[in-house]
């Protein structure tokens, strides 16, 4: 099962820049969308569904903002949008689709630039952490995909000296990041693989970032431990470019 998370900055611009055809060539079986920016009246549904793809959306109630989505050739057994937490659930964070045997979250952590949202940011972390501890009690075999707006290492960002004081790379957040992946027994699957550095997600489109590769490792898909086992491969798939993200993939032996 090949699975891939993609903060698409945006799926109606993504669409522009043959985000569908790319998918076509990519093949998941199911892909985690974080960014979308779009209510269900228009995201193009019907070519996804040509594609071959059952998709699912939470939007946010804010125009035009945040908003993640989940779409799968194989057709979930369940769907679950958001976490019942209304503030989280408003912005269209998360969102949860059961299959036979495993779960796939997709998430969308906040960003962080200012301190009132940096406080929003660090709760829902803590709030999040709370809610999968709690998920994995009756659903063992769970995948979360997205971004999380954390770099958790010094090997996942370019400059981690200068950028130490800046969100995303906060001395609190790569704390609560340890801790998620520790109290809710995950496997960082890139990680698993690769212990390289210069591997990044995430470029700003200022100052040439991505041509000089001056990234960010900001999305992830972690696994819980009983699937271990069944990790195969993890790479990022930089030369996709419909954002200034680019996808992370992985595949299992399900």
């Amino acid at each position: 099962m090949k699975l891939i998370t993609y903060n698409v900055n945006g799926i109606r611009a993504a669409f522009t820049k043959d985000f569908l055809g790319w998918l076509k060539t990519a093949d998941p079986d199911i892909i985690c969308i974080q960014e979308s920016k779009a209510g269900n009246d228009q995201i193009d549904i019907e070519s996804l569904e040509k594609a071959g793809y059952h998709s699912y959306w939470h939007s946010a109630v804010r125009k035009g903002y945040s908003g993640v989505g989940i779409a799968s050739k194989i057709k979930p057994n369940h769907v679950e949008h958001g976490c019942g937490i209304e503030s989280y659930d408003n912005e269209g964070r998360i969102i949860r689709a059961d299959f036979d045997g495993y779960s796939v979250i997709s998430v969308y952590v906040p960003s962080a630039s200012n301190i009132e949202r940096l406080e929003f940011k660090m709760q829902f972390c803590h709030d999040f952490l709370v809610y999968i501890k709690e998920l994995r009690k009756t659903i063992p075999n769970l995948i979360i995909s997205g971004d999380f707006n954390i770099c958790h290492q010094a090997i996942d960002i370019h400059d981690p000296v200068r950028l130490k004081n800046v969100s995303g790379f906060l001395p609190m957040e790569r704390e609560w990041m340890t801790s998620f992946i520790n109290e809710c027994e995950l496997i960082d699957s890139f990680r698993f693989f690769n212990n390289e550095p210069d591997n990044y997600t995430w470029w700003s489109y200022r100052q040439n970032s991505r041509a000089n590769n001056k990234g960010w490792r900001l999305d992830y898909n972690f696994a819980t431990y009983p699937l271990k086992d069944k990790l195969s491969r993890a790479v990022i798939l930089k030369e996709a470019v419909h954002s200034d993200h680019c996808p992370a993939m992985v595949e299992f032996n399900l």
